[in-house]
């Protein structure tokens, strides 16, 4: 973890009558108004904990979007000593109904923008609500995610005895990291998965694909096989993805991988301030073709040929 005190956290939003809302907590115990927000389990995405602690927090089930600018402050710990904390946060849409507060939270108030920056005690909470605002104005709020998967660990080749290498499946470490991927998946509303027919790709979707109840749709164009006989076909299936609109996953190999990366830059819009930031991303996982089991978020608007990436996040086994 990069800080002493990692946590993670969102800032809800929703739109009522025209108008942007935000949702703070008040924590009786510090007396304040602030954004939900917890620390992140051991063995816990980032991702992850933003939902949980949104959901424990203000009895809200959360849809993560577009990632927004990180707190780092100084805490005390329990011995006195100061430790740094370092808050990630993402803009969430609601997606069920309100459940009961957690203890620690006695009242959870929407509000709008103006309302909000003056009921926040921290300064640094308005960092996020500022981004959210100048994400709203521009049209690049409401997102839905396209994720690219690298298949998780596989039994290695030299160590496998069949003679069709598109059965070859995961090792020991591969099916913890892909338990470990649903809930993230999760985090982000997919609902609609795409993948290689090789059983590691497949089965590094299996364990969300579960959970989720949703079918993996195949493509032989995605499979290392099927992407050397016709190189072309695999990049198709992000197009036709950012077509549909719909929060979806595609996992396939890391020979692959470069060209499906080439096709998203292309859509990255050019009307942001950090355009060339999320390019670099983009171009630097092309490079990487991503660690196994690696997911990289695309945050998109529209869809069809107006479908935009605004903002992209790599999350590391």
């Amino acid at each position: 973890m990069p800080s002493a005190i990692p946590a993670a956290g969102t800032i809800p939003w929703r739109i009522r009558r025209g108008e942007l809302q935000v949702a703070l907590i008040h924590r009786p115990r510090y007396r304040d108004w602030s954004w939900p927000k917890g620390k992140v389990d051991p063995g816990e995405d980032w991702p992850v904990t933003a939902v949980r602690e949104t959901r424990e927090e203000t009895g809200l089930q959360a849809r993560l979007g577009i990632p927004l600018p990180d707190a780092t402050y100084t805490v005390m710990s329990r011995t006195g000593t100061p430790d740094e904390k370092r808050v990630r946060y993402w803009a969430a849409t609601v997606t069920g109904r309100p459940a009961r507060l957690a203890h620690e939270v006695d009242e959870v108030a929407w509000l709008p923008v103006d309302d909000a920056h003056s009921r926040l005690d921290y300064a640094r909470d308005r960092d996020q609500l500022l981004a959210v605002t100048q994400a709203h104005q521009h049209g690049w709020l409401d997102t839905w995610p396209l994720v690219v998967v690298r298949h998780a660990k596989a039994v290695a080749r030299s160590d496998y005895s069949g003679e069709d290498d598109q059965r070859r499946p995961l090792d020991a470490r591969g099916r913890a990291r892909s338990a470990a991927l649903a809930p993230v998946l999760a985090a982000y509303g997919v609902t609609r998965l795409v993948s290689s027919p090789s059983v590691r790709c497949v089965d590094t979707l299996a364990p969300y694909a579960a959970a989720a109840r949703l079918r993996i749709r195949t493509k032989a164009s995605l499979s290392e096989e099927g992407f050397e006989q016709v190189p072309h076909k695999a990049a198709r299936h992000v197009v036709r993805l950012l077509e549909r609109g719909e929060p979806s996953a595609i996992c396939s190999h890391g020979p692959v991988l470069p060209d499906l990366m080439e096709a998203l830059a292309t859509r990255v819009d050019r009307a942001l301030p950090r355009h060339d930031q999320v390019v670099d991303l983009l171009e630097k996982a092309a490079e990487d073709k991503l660690v196994k089991g690696e997911a990289l978020v695309c945050h998109v608007v529209g869809q069809d040929e107006d479908a935009r990436i605004i903002a992209a996040e790599r999350h590391l086994p």
